[in-house]
């Protein structure tokens, strides 16, 4: 099937309805919430454990000063903590506090109902299958890039 599709026109597609749908989810983010750089970054210390704000930065692929503005608005909210490395006095690790972990459940609870609510009313079984048939592809697509 591959050779009768266009990849380059399957892929600019793609990128076209992916890059909508992240749009509108952005658009409807409620003042307050975390900025995409603020839920990277707790993202990264809720999955990898607490680390540097170099190795953050290294991660992410910003400057180091970009991460730091970013933890410092952070750990003013009380969603990241610093705390002296154990094997190295001289660094700082960082780590997500409760708090910072209750707002990435929040954000991505929140998400989820604006989905939801979009698919429920929007969208017939049939479609709804679809969808979740899609799903696994487009989970292994974003794993290649």
């Amino acid at each position: 099937m591959t050779g009768e599709l266009d990849i380059d026109q399957v892929a600019a597609t793609l990128r076209l309805s992916i890059g909508l749908l992240l749009r509108r989810l952005r658009q409807a983010q409620p003042t307050g919430e975390l900025t995409m750089p603020e839920s990277s970054a707790l993202v990264r210390l809720e999955r990898g454990g607490p680390t540097t704000a170099a190795a953050l930065a290294k991660i992410e692929q910003i400057s180091p000063q970009s991460m730091g503005a970013t933890l410092g608005a952070l750990e003013a909210r009380g969603l990241v903590e610093r705390s002296p490395d154990p094997r190295d006095g001289r660094r700082v690790i960082l780590s997500a506090t409760e708090a910072g972990l209750q707002a990435l459940r929040d954000r991505r609870n929140a998400r989820t109902e604006q989905l939801a609510k979009a698919l429920s009313s929007g969208f017939t079984p049939a479609e709804l299958e679809q969808l979740m048939a899609a799903a696994p592809l487009l989970e292994r697509l974003a794993q290649s890039i």
